[in-house]
């Protein structure tokens, strides 16, 4: 991989990477999809040797998922809060594919009490919070990454209620440009650092870089002492974060909007400490012609990513499988487009990693979200994965408030 410093051309091995378009070759378009639901009995299509159970249904908007150590289940349900300066075909699209509206704010645990895959109990756990995402386990505190701060409260696991009062680790930047409020929490494979991660408050910086300060960019956080750093920048929204077997911090990142069709692909890459990875001025190793004269000298020092997974996808989840003699499985939700003229993500993919890095391109793993392509119809959008111990994969479908279960057939 590289990093600060090195040069653009590399030996770096680049997976998913197609024939990018020109700027501008196509239009830039608004296409939401309609969410329809899911019929009774019906899942999304897995893979051979591979079934789906409903984990969870009924949620409200839920949004990332954290399974503690005995079993029970937390998540986040949060939804965008609709934009008063919104043009009205924006708005719209949003309203159809149940993004904006009223937010849950709250975590609720989920337990399956008989270990079929399907949750039996229900508990509110927190509610009151500020568009809450994120959700971590350490030193005995449970931490929520709300929309505007970082959080703790004590917390132990079998605990199905917290009254306490939070504390606040950090503040952060509120809110931010289309779904970009969204603020993920990792810990580091020691558990002394909390990686969090902040999107850009605009596509391309359009309000001027000082409403970026903190943003585009995974902060770390020092458990110990509180004391925050910038860890890596240029990296558009990164939301899905997970530390592979060699300790390396890995995101999911959505690339830019509103430049054509099949320009620039969203993309999933190891994130390196002082590391750039191009945006808003750089994209895969082009300056962004809406930025063609500005922080040129950063091209050259400007990390590629490691792995293309489509324009306007909407890579939000990632998650990696428990190592086994160096091997584990990334999955990666794609949420799915809506600044594309065909509907594209909508499913979640899976690369194979051997020793901390990937070893071939990304293939589907879980398919059959859209209803029907030229109709523009989904039955739900996956929004993030996680992998559990023995190997399955729970599934957040945030639009159709279910919450999969992807596990070998019995």
């Amino acid at each position: 991989m590289v990093t600060s410093g090195s040069a653009i051309a590399q030996t770096q091995v680049q997976l998913g990477v197609p024939d990018q378009d020109k700027p501008y070759a196509t239009p830039a378009v608004i296409n939401h999809p309609v969410v329809i639901g899911w019929p009774e009995g019906k899942t999304p299509r897995a893979p051979r040797g591979w079934e789906v159970v409903k984990f969870a249904g009924g949620l409200e908007n839920p949004r990332q998922l954290l399974e503690l150590p005995n079993g029970d289940v937390l998540v986040s349900e949060a939804r965008q809060k609709p934009k008063l300066d919104a043009d009205p075909e924006t708005a719209r699209g949003f309203a159809r594919s149940n993004v904006t509206g009223y937010s849950a704010n709250r975590i609720t645990l989920l337990r399956d009490t008989n270990g079929d895959g399907m949750a039996d109990q229900t508990f509110v756990l927190l509610e009151n919070l500020n568009q809450p995402f994120g959700m971590a386990v350490a030193g005995g505190r449970l931490y929520v990454a709300n929309t505007d701060a970082v959080v703790s409260y004590p917390f132990s696991p079998g605990q199905t209620q917290i009254t306490a009062q939070p504390r606040k680790l950090i503040s952060l930047p509120a809110g931010g440009y289309n779904n970009h409020w969204t603020r993920n929490l990792q810990l580091s494979a020691d558990e002394r650092t909390l990686f969090v991660s902040v999107g850009s408050a605009s596509n391309v910086g359009e309000y001027g870089m000082e409403e970026e300060e903190r943003r585009a960019a995974i902060l770390a956080v020092d458990l110990a002492t509180g004391r925050e750093r910038v860890y890596a920048t240029g990296l558009r929204n990164p939301v899905g974060m997970d530390i592979a077997a060699d300790g390396t911090l890995w995101t999911a990142v959505n690339e830019r909007d509103d430049f054509g069709d099949n320009i620039s692909p969203d993309y999933v890459t190891s994130v390196r400490e002082g590391a750039f990875y191009g945006w808003p001025y750089s994209y895969w190793g082009k300056q962004d012609p809406r930025h063609a004269n500005t922080k040129r000298e950063l091209l050259p020092t400007t990390v590629i990513p490691d792995i293309a997974v489509g324009p306007h996808a909407a890579a939000l989840g990632l998650t990696l499988s428990p190592p086994e003699n160096g091997r584990q499985f990334g999955y990666i939700a794609r949420h799915g487009s809506w600044n594309r003229s065909d509907m594209a993500g909508y499913d979640v993919l899976v690369v194979p990693f051997a020793d901390g890095k990937p070893t071939s391109d990304p293939q589907p793993f879980l398919t059959g979200f859209i209803a029907d392509q030229r109709e523009g119809t989904v039955h739900g959008r996956p929004v993030s994965v996680r992998a559990r111990a023995d190997g399955s994969v729970f599934v957040v479908d945030d639009n159709a408030n279910t919450i999969w279960l992807a596990r070998r057939g019995r």
